[in-house]
């Protein structure tokens, strides 16, 4: 098995540490997740450095030739380099540490592991479920500046779901956000079209969403009303897939 170690230099004195985390990734760490493809858990490095590890699962037949022969970059390494280039916009992620990958002799990508810092922000948008106007309100406000800050600076998260949001409050009432799980993005502009479905994920109300994507509007000078036209349309085929194969946690309005 070949291993390929890429750690951002800010972090090279954590070489060691980071090293040892494949083979301790099942046995220890604080656990945040675990689905089909992909475990997450959570590390403390020596000197008290918050570690979030990404394993990536082997990816599946078609999928390992083109990472694997490069036709396209393995997720792992998509997240390891995008978070540079949102940080240089001024959006805010959580700065890549590093990644490791395994390829077996023939070449095949194998397991591979994205390491971030930890982002401290308390809440995920699966909160907003269910939420009354005085909770929704000033955070789709918030929210709507944020994503048109992000399109305007020519990013487009291709998976702008509850999960992948991170947001607080702080003490003097101000939101702040944070984009994770971004190995899928577009950089580029982007129209009006795709940015007004972008949204099409997001849980909640439909009258925070129709509060987010107007603000959304006049913060990017689109007509209101045709963005909702766009939102909701989108918002309506996704759920409707999707209630197909699982369950909604939410009141889903249509």
């Amino acid at each position: 098995m070949k291993k390929k170690v890429f750690i951002n230099p800010k972090y090279e004195y954590l070489r060691n540490y980071i090293l040892q985390i494949p083979a301790i990734m099942e046995q220890e760490g604080t656990y945040i997740y675990g689905g089909r493809r992909n475990l997450i858990k959570l590390f403390e490095a020596e000197d008290g450095t918050q570690l979030n590890v990404k394993r990536f699962q082997k990816p599946r037949l078609l999928n390992n030739l083109i990472y694997s022969s490069g036709i396209r970059k393995p997720k792992g390494v998509r997240a390891f380099t995008y978070p540079a280039i949102l940080l240089a916009k001024g959006i805010e992620t959580p700065e890549a540490v590093a990644y490791i990958e395994y390829r077996n002799a023939a070449g095949l990508l194998q397991h591979s592991y994205f390491i971030s810092r930890q982002c401290p922000y308390r809440h995920l948008l699966y909160e907003l479920g269910d939420a009354t106007p005085d909770v929704y309100d000033p955070l789709a406000k918030a929210l709507a500046r944020y994503t048109a800050y992000m399109h305007d600076h020519e990013v487009l998260h291709l998976d702008y779901s509850p999960g992948n949001i991170l947001w607080d409050i702080d003490a003097n009432g101000t939101y702040h956000f944070s984009s994770v799980d971004i190995n899928r993005m577009r950089f580029g502009a982007v129209n009006m079209q795709e940015g007004c479905k972008s949204f099409c994920r997001l849980w909640g109300p439909k009258a925070f969403i129709q509060l987010l994507v107007e603000e959304y509007a006049r913060a990017r000078h689109f007509d209101p009303a045709t963005c909702t036209a766009i939102t909701m349309k989108a918002r309506a085929e996704f759920w409707q897939r999707y209630q197909k194969k699982r369950e909604i946690e939410f009141k889903l309005e249509l």
